[in-house]
C-alpha cells in the first residue's frame, strides 16, 4: 500500500499534482474538506459534532477529523493507498494519523513536499485569483496571512517526517510535466 503526504504552501500546485499522482500511482484521494463537506452534508454524527464547534467559531478537534479520515479509510478498504492532501496540518494530527494508519497496518510512505520560494507563490495565487473567485486569491495581504499560517504551523509537519526518513523535497518551479517527473521518481524511489 502507497499512502503519500501531499505537502506544500498555498500556490505550490498541490492540486495540479495529486490529481496526477492520483492517476499514476492508482490512490484514493483524501481532502480533508472533502470529507468536511461530506459528513455535514450527510448529517452523521462526526458532522454533527463538526458542526457544533463550527457554528461557535472554533476549530474543529483534531479526534472529530481523525474520525472523518478513519471513516474514509474503512470505506476503501481495497484501495491500493491513500494520498492525503490538506493533512495532517499540525504535528499532532501527523502524530495522531500514524496511529490511526497503524491500526490499519499501513504507515505514511513519503512526504511530498513541493518548495516553492514566496514571491513565486504570491505571483500564482494573484493570478490564479483572477480566474478562481477566491476573495484570498485576490488580496496580497491575505496571502501573505496564509503563508505565514503555513510557515508556522504546518511547516513543523515536514520536520515530523523528516525525522522520520520519510520527507520528499520536491522543486515546484518549472513544468507542470517536469515536477510531475520529480515528484514521480521520489514516490518510486521511497516505495522500492
Amino acid at each position: 500500500m502507497i499512502n503519500i503526504v501531499l505537502f506544500g504552501p498555498p500556490g505550490a500546485g498541490k492540486g495540479t499534482q495529486s490529481e496526477k499522482i492520483i492517476n499514476q500511482f492508482g490512490l484514493k484521494h483524501i481532502s480533508t474538506g472533502d470529507l468536511f463537506r461530506k459528513h455535514l452534508g450527510e448529517g452523521t454524527q462526526l458532522g454533527k459534532e463538526a458542526r457544533s464547534y463550527m457554528d461557535n467559531g472554533k476549530l474543529v478537534p483534531d479526534e472529530v477529523v481523525i474520525g472523518m479520515v478513519e471513516d474514509f479509510l474503512n470505506d476503501n478498504t481495497g484501495a491500493k493507498g491513500f494520498i492525503f492532501d490538506g493533512f495532517p496540518r499540525t504535528v499532532a494530527q501527523a502524530e495522531a494519523l500514524d496511529v490511526l494508519l497503524e491500526k490499519h497496518q499501513t504507515a505514511i510512505g513519503c512526504m511530498v513536499m513541493l518548495d516553492v520560494p514566496q514571491d513565486e507563490l504570491k505571483k500564482r495565487l494573484l493570478e490564479r485569483g483572477k480566474t478562481s473567485g477566491r476573495a484570498d486569491d485576490q488580496n496580497e495581504e491575505k496571502i501573505n496571512v496564509r503563508i505565514q499560517e503555513y510557515t508556522n504551523k504546518t511547516l513543523p509537519v515536514a520536520t515530523f517526517y523528516e525525522g522520520q526518513g520519510k520527507t520528499c523535497k520536491i522543486n515546484g518551479v518549472g513544468t507542470i510535466e517536469g515536477i510531475f517527473a520529480d515528484i514521480s521518481e521520489a514516490i518510486s524511489s521511497h516505495m522500492a
